[in-house]
């Protein structure tokens, strides 16, 4: 295998050229592929399971625009996992910046490869039991160009909108689905 760095910017992308052995026998052609290469990020699920809420925040993604016809996501909290940075660390930074809230607990969900035909980038998702009474504002580092506004709405709202294609990226939509499936090992009676 040989990598061949191909642009260093805001995002890194290189190129790989590989061989590999054949589900058949024998070995396959040297294959070229380029990978965008973006680091490891942290996405957490803020959820108050007395009150049954979870918080989601709203910013732009210009990527967006490609497939839609807005630039504005309802998303998880999420950031990059910096060196030296566990992924708790990140999720609580994170969770702090772009929601202003605290957790009183914090549970490993999943990790997951974005998109591996294209890019090397992992999740690590988590749930952080909040309380969502706190979360309200607007929010993001001015360094970063972030424009956040926070939500807190109903966890059968937030299933709604996944169900519904409000909600359309994929760590959103893993939360929200994890979390129809476990919510109940969180509740108390106000869970229905």
């Amino acid at each position: 295998m040989s990598k061949t760095d191909l642009y260093q910017g805001f995002f890194k992308l290189e190129q790989y050229k590989f061989k590999h052995k054949l589900f058949a026998g024998g070995w396959s052609d040297v294959i070229t592929r380029e990978v965008f290469e973006r680091g490891n990020a942290v996405v957490v699920l803020p959820y108050d399971p007395i009150q049954d809420q979870v918080v989601l925040i709203e910013q732009v993604r210009a990527p967006a625009l490609a497939s839609t016809n807005s630039i504005w996501l309802l998303e998880l909290v999420a950031g990059m996992v910096e060196p030296g940075e566990s992924h708790e660390q990140v999720a609580k930074r994170e969770l702090m910046e772009e929601a202003g809230l605290d957790c009183r607990a914090m549970d490993y969900i999943n990790s997951y490869l974005v998109s591996p035909g294209g890019t090397s980038e992992r999740f690590y998702l988590y749930v952080g039991l909040v309380d969502a009474s706190k979360a309200s504002g607007l929010h993001g580092l001015d360094h970063e160009n972030e424009d956040i506004k926070v939500h807190v709405v109903s966890r059968e709202q937030a299933y709604q909108w996944v169900q519904s294609g409000v909600i359309d990226n994929a760590s959103t939509v893993l939360g929200i689905q994890w979390l129809m499936l476990n919510y109940q090992q969180y509740c108390s009676e106000t869970c229905s």
